[in-house]
């Protein structure tokens, strides 16, 4: 069975995103906010390599690979965000995630359920962006006919 490069790509984020926080985690960064913004750059990553791969198979159409780039954003953030969901169950639940949101945007006492739900929109309004970014920088690389 062979993978679409959309999927090959949004795990290559999810692994990088994953890979990202377990080191900050594990190297006591993770209180830093400014170093959570970071992760935007496997994001750009990912959706880059799928457009560069349209653009290289022949694909120059501006909708298709426009969605090819936002559904490889978005599985990248829908597996990051569901990681999150088990690593908070896995790391003591909801007294993670009110540890976590102390260091965060939220305020008060968030649930697992709605803090992922947060970041899962704020994930996919930054897809959209990262995804548009790219389209609009590689159609002025590659004219179409």
């Amino acid at each position: 069975m062979k993978l679409s490069k959309e999927l090959k790509n949004g795990l290559v984020i999810f692994i990088g995103i994953g890979i990202y926080f377990l080191m900050m985690n594990l190297l006591g960064l993770s209180k830093i906010f400014l170093l959570r913004l970071f992760n935007i750059v496997f994001i750009f990553y990912g959706v880059r390599r799928t457009i560069v791969s349209n653009l290289i198979e022949g694909n120059k159409d501006f909708l298709s690979n426009a969605t090819s780039a936002f559904f490889t954003s978005f599985i990248g953030v829908f597996l990051s965000v569901l990681g999150l969901f088990a690593y908070s169950y896995i790391n003591g639940g909801e007294a993670f995630i009110r540890n976590l949101s102390e260091s965060f945007l939220f305020g008060g006492e968030p649930s697992i359920n709605l803090y992922c739900a947060s970041l899962f929109i704020e994930g996919i309004a930054s897809s959209v962006i990262v995804s548009l970014l790219l389209m609009l920088y590689y159609n002025n690389k590659y004219v179409a006919d």
